[in-house]
């Protein structure tokens, strides 16, 4: 009787071992998804966090304009009636955080001159962050001789949705976002602030 019979061959060499490995095409799908995958995890987090932001900063716009255009349309205000826009700005930005928003309201007197300056100002912690009288800038095609505009100033920190620590390098993982907007009295000739 004979025993089992083994095949010494090229297949066994290290030669032939090496010609099997580079012929075969097993686990390939797993190396290209392994190389691929990093990639677009970072470009899903990208688009996720640029809707985020953009929809952010579009709230931020549609808040500035909304308060100064509901401002505008008083022909008198208080300071408890601007207290209440925070919360304009807070039903606008929802559901995203409103926390660290700053505001700020400015009644601008424009003489007959074209002059403009300033009538009232308050912000959010019931300060006034510009003195009544003091000269300011507005735009060009805001400024007509004997109106009145109403500007609000809105400034939300705004937290990138980092998903790693060291991804952005320190301090600029926060950028603020600021929104600026003038709109022209809407009844009679100006608007008072009796308390401001």
């Amino acid at each position: 009787m004979s025993g089992p019979v083994t095949m010494v061959g090229k297949e066994n060499t290290p030669v032939g071992i090496l010609r099997r490995f580079a012929g075969d095409k097993r686990g390939v799908g797993a190396i290209e998804f392994a190389i691929l995958f990093p990639v677009l995890l970072m470009l899903y987090l990208g688009a996720f966090e640029l809707t985020v932001g953009l929809n952010v900063s579009k709230r931020a716009s549609r808040s500035a304009g909304s308060i100064a255009d509901i401002v505008s349309q008083q022909s008198s205000v208080t300071k408890s009636v601007l207290a209440t826009m925070p919360s304009v700005a807070g039903a606008i930005f929802a559901p995203y955080s409103t926390t660290g928003l700053t505001l700020k309201i400015t009644g601008i007197a424009i003489d007959g001159t074209g002059k403009a300056t300033v009538a009232w100002s308050w912000a959010q912690d019931g300060s006034k962050p510009y003195s009544a009288g003091s000269p300011v800038t507005v735009p060009a095609n805001m400024n007509q001789a004997s109106t009145f505009l109403v500007r609000s100033e809105l400034a939300l920190p705004y937290q990138l949705l980092t998903f790693g620590s060291n991804f952005l390098p320190s301090g600029t993982n926060q950028i603020t976002i600021s929104r600026q907007y003038y709109y022209r009295q809407r009844v009679g000739n100006s608007i008072s602030c009796s308390d401001c």
